[in-house]
Parts: C-alpha cells; structure tokens; sequence
C-alpha cells in the first residue's frame, strides 16, 4: 500500500513539474525580455517617456518601442545605402581584436538560424554515417545532376544533416533519391527533436510518401 502511495505522489509530482517547469521557465523568460524592453525607455528623456507623458506606467511599452526601431532597422538595411552601412559596420567590429571575436560568432548563428531553416524543403531519414544507421536530414535541394557519373544519371537530392544538440553545425550531402525517406515531420518539430537530443518526439510521425523532384 505504502509502495503504491509512493508511486502515485511520484507520478503525481512529476506530472505537476512537467506542466509547471516549462510554463514557468517560458513567463519568467517572457517577463525578463519584457523588463530588458522597458530599461529601454531610461534612454528617453524625461519628457518623452511614456510614464511622464501618460501619467501612469504602462508595462511592456518598451517592447513596442523596439518593435518599432527593429522594424525601421529592417527597412535601412533592406536597402543599398543601408547594406553599404552594414557592410562598413561588420568591417568595423571585424578589426576589434576581442569584439571580432564575439560579433562573428554571434552573427554567424544567427544567420545560419534564420536563413538556413527558411531554405529546408523538407525532413527526411538517410542511412548515415553507416549503413542501417538512421539520422534526420533537411531536404536543401532537388533534381541536382548526377555530378559522379556511377549512378545511370538518377537524380541526386541535396540534404543537410545537423548536428546535436547544435543544429547550425552538420554535413552537406549529395545522396541519391532512391536512399532518401520522407517522414510527416515538420522543420520545426524536427528541430525540436535535434536540439533536445530526442528527448522530445512529435507524436504521429511516420514515413512519407516519395521526395519531390521539382525544383
């Protein structure tokens, strides 16, 4: 009876910190970003902050307000004088010995993040690095020739395999269609699932049907 009792309240227990852990971690991250966006406005002088000039605090606002300034950023860089200041901005920090560092890295991610996961077609199984041996790759490109001449000219497929749990560090592969396996899995749950080392598995996923080659 005892042993039941424990089993139930452990049962119980993690349950409870599988719903609490992950809502709590999520509003006090949500909260500090909030607070970072708000410290933003000590920038203002006194007569342009919202608090003077309302009356009353209204939290959150600094959020607004960098929405807003990331949004004009957009719009100066999306252009040619914007990029050429860019450009002078990344030479710039390039030279600073520690700074160059830093920038670099960080740049580099982000980049690889946003633009590397906008370009993935489509989640796929290969057998890598060995046979029977299965990994998730990203479909990059379709309908590439075949560069080696030993497979009859059947159509390669291009496919990116990320690394665990660093998903901006993997392998480039040309492969032969006939090796790749779709599985109904999105980008973002295969993400989910690289980054968490498995931990985290979609429910439903099974293979697809076969690899478009249209381009």
């Amino acid at each position: 009876m005892k042993i039941q009792l424990a089993r139930g309240l452990r049962r119980y227990l993690i349950a409870g910190l599988l719903f609490w852990v992950p809502a709590g971690l999520t509003w006090l991250t949500f909260k500090f970003l909030l607070d970072l966006a708000d410290g933003l406005l000590t920038l203002l002088p006194d007569q342009l902050k919202p608090d003077n000039l309302l009356g009353f605090h209204i939290p959150g606002f600094g959020a607004l307000i960098a929405l807003v300034v990331l949004v004009l950023t957009g719009l100066l860089v999306a252009n040619l004088v914007g990029q050429t200041l860019v450009v002078w901005w990344d030479e710039l920090m390039n030279r600073i010995p520690l700074v160059r560092t830093i920038y670099s890295g960080v740049k580099g991610f982000t980049e690889s993040l946003m633009k590397s996961k906008a370009s993935f077609r489509q989640v796929v199984m290969i057998e890598f690095p060995r046979k029977d041996v299965w990994t998730m790759a990203f479909v990059t490109a379709t309908n590439l020739p075949d560069y080696s001449g030993r497979y009859g000219g059947e159509p390669q497929i291009c496919v990116y395999v990320p690394t665990t749990p660093i998903p901006t560090t993997g392998y480039n592969l040309i492969v032969r269609q006939s090796e790749v396996v779709p599985i109904d899995m999105s980008v973002d749950d295969a993400m989910k699932m690289i980054v968490t080392l498995g931990v985290v598995v979609p429910p439903g996923t099974h293979a697809g049907g076969p690899t478009s080659t249209s381009t």
